[in-house]
């Protein structure tokens, strides 16, 4: 994995020549070219019952009129990112949220709407991707994430990536299973060789190059957007 040259989460602005790059994927900026295909995906029915999330009733003049505001104030705490194949195919979104400086930790949701890239390790790249960003790149220690009890393809995806059970949640008639990953443990995946040399340089630098920008050290009124 290689992180091209950008900003930290406080004024992170993945354009096309400055994204977050995986093996399979990139993540970057959210566009408003991306509306036509989350809507589509939103109003699905199936990719609703897998997020849990009611599915999308709106046409899509409504729905962009909402999306270009969401689009340009997506809050202080959420790092909503398109997931794309290398050569630059929309397949999917990959979001950082709920981010607590204090607590030092964040939500992480990843959904791939293109199911021609399901079980091809997209989705796994993508987390893996946006998670060695976290820690690499923010001062937090802790990515969680709930996934559906009965979702055990998603379960396998995020134990690829390292992410441990550490509990059950019930909401809104819904069964989840909490899955956290915690800075030591991902720290003890690259000790152990699970993220290769050239990687390991290729992260220390972009490290460096973070450090005076953490999200703790934000000057107040300027937060992690």
């Amino acid at each position: 994995m290689r992180y091209e040259k950008g900003s930290s989460l406080a004024r992170f602005n993945a354009r096309r020549d400055r994204a977050l790059t995986g093996s399979k994927v990139r993540l970057r900026e959210k566009k408003l070219s991306d509306a036509r295909n989350d809507h589509k995906w939103q109003s699905d029915t199936e990719l609703a019952r897998l997020d849990a999330a009611p599915v999308l009733n709106v046409s899509f003049p409504v729905y962009l009129l909402d999306y270009t505001d969401q689009l340009h104030n997506s809050g202080p705490k959420r790092l909503p990112l398109a997931v794309e194949t290398i050569d630059g195919k929309h397949i999917g979104n990959c979001t950082c949220y709920d981010i607590n400086v204090a607590r030092r930790e964040a939500q992480l949701g990843i959904m791939i709407g293109d199911r021609n890239y399901w079980d091809k390790g997209y989705g796994t790249d993508a987390v893996s991707t946006m998670v060695n960003y976290i820690f690499f790149n923010l001062n937090l220690r802790r990515v969680y994430l709930k996934t559906l009890d009965w979702n055990l393809r998603a379960q396998k995806c995020f134990l690829n990536c390292g992410f441990t059970p550490c509990g059950r949640l019930k909401r809104d008639g819904h069964h989840f299973v909490v899955m956290e990953l915690l800075r030591e443990q991902w720290e003890k995946q690259r000790d152990n060789g699970e993220v290769d040399k050239d990687e390991q340089s290729t992260n220390r630098m972009a490290q460096q190059s973070y450090q005076d920008n953490r999200p703790d050290q934000a000057p107040p009124g300027r937060g992690l957007s």
